[in-house]
C-alpha cells in the first residue's frame, strides 16, 4: 500500500505540482486548500506525512498543525514564503520536522519527504531506472554509466530524473526550470542549457537520448 501524504496550500498550482511529482515517486496524495480542511483530512485519513503551507486561509499552517497534533502524531514539513528566522524557529517549536522556503525545487522537497519518512521508520519508495547501461538508483541517489558510477551535480541529477520519468514527452523550458530550480524561478533560461550540456557530458554515450526540441525544450527519447 502506498504511503499517503497530505499537501495543503491555498495555491492550486502548487498543490498540483507537488502531487504530480509525489505520485511519480510512488506516494498517494490528498489535497487541502486551507487549514481547516487540512485538519479534517489529516485526522480522518491514514496520513503518514503533512506538507503544510504556513499562510493559508481559515486556519494557518502553524495553527492547523497544532490542532492535528492534539489528535495524532504525524510529521510535518512546512512551506513558507516567510523567510524571517523567528518564523522558522516558531515552526520548529510547534513540532515541524523540516522547513522549505518558497520558491522551492520540487525535487528537493521530495528528497526532504524521503528523509523525514525514513527517520520515522516508513519505507520510502525505492526505484531503479535503467536504460541500457545507464542506471539511476533513486534510493542510493546514484547514476552509473556502463557500470561506472558518475558524479552528477544535484541539478544534473534532477534534470536526468525529470527527463527520464517523462520520457517521450517534450518538456518545455519553463516546466523544467520550475521543476528543477523551483516554483517562481524566472532567471535566464541559459542556465538550463548549460546544465543540459553538463548532463550530456556526464552520461556519455547515453547523451544521444536527450534531444533538443527547437523552440520548446528537451525530451528523453528512449523507451525504458
Amino acid at each position: 500500500m502506498a504511503i499517503k501524504i497530505l499537501i495543503a496550500d491555498d495555491e492550486e498550482k502548487i498543490r498540483k505540482l507537488v502531487r504530480k511529482y509525489a505520485e511519480h515517486e510512488g506516494y498517494e496524495v490528498i489535497e487541502a486548500e486551507n487549514g481547516e480542511e487540512a485538519y479534517e483530512l489529516a485526522t480522518k485519513e491514514d496520513v503518514k506525512l503533512l506538507i503544510l503551507d504556513v499562510m493559508m486561509p481559515k486556519l494557518d499552517g502553524f495553527a492547523a498543525y497544532q490542532r492535528i497534533r492534539q489528535v495524532k502524531d504525524v510529521p510535518c514539513i512546512f512551506l513558507t514564503a516567510l523567510n524571517e528566522e523567528y518564523n522558522r524557529i516558531y515552526g520548529f517549536d510547534v513540532g515541524a520536522d523540516d522547513y522549505v522556503s518558497k520558491p522551492f525545487s520540487t525535487n528537493e522537497l521530495m528528497k526532504r519527504v524521503n528523509v523525514v519518512l525514513k527517520r520515522i521508520g516508513q519505507a520510502a519508495p525505492s526505484n531503479v531506472i535503467q536504460v541500457e547501461g545507464l542506471v539511476i538508483d533513486e534510493s542510493a541517489h546514484t547514476v552509473t554509466v556502463d557500470g561506472e558510477q558518475r558524479t552528477l551535480s544535484l541539478k544534473e541529477y534532477d534534470l536526468l530524473l525529470t527527463l527520464i520519468k517523462n520520457r517521450g514527452t517534450a518538456m518545455t523550458r519553463e516546466n523544467l526550470l520550475e521543476k528543477i530550480w523551483g516554483y517562481g524561478y524566472f532567471k535566464d533560461d541559459r542556465t538550463l542549457d548549460t546544465h543540459i550540456k553538463l548532463l550530456r557530458k556526464s552520461i556519455g554515450p547515453y547523451a544521444k537520448y536527450i534531444t533538443t526540441i527547437r523552440g520548446v525544450g528537451y525530451r528523453f527519447e528512449k523507451t525504458v
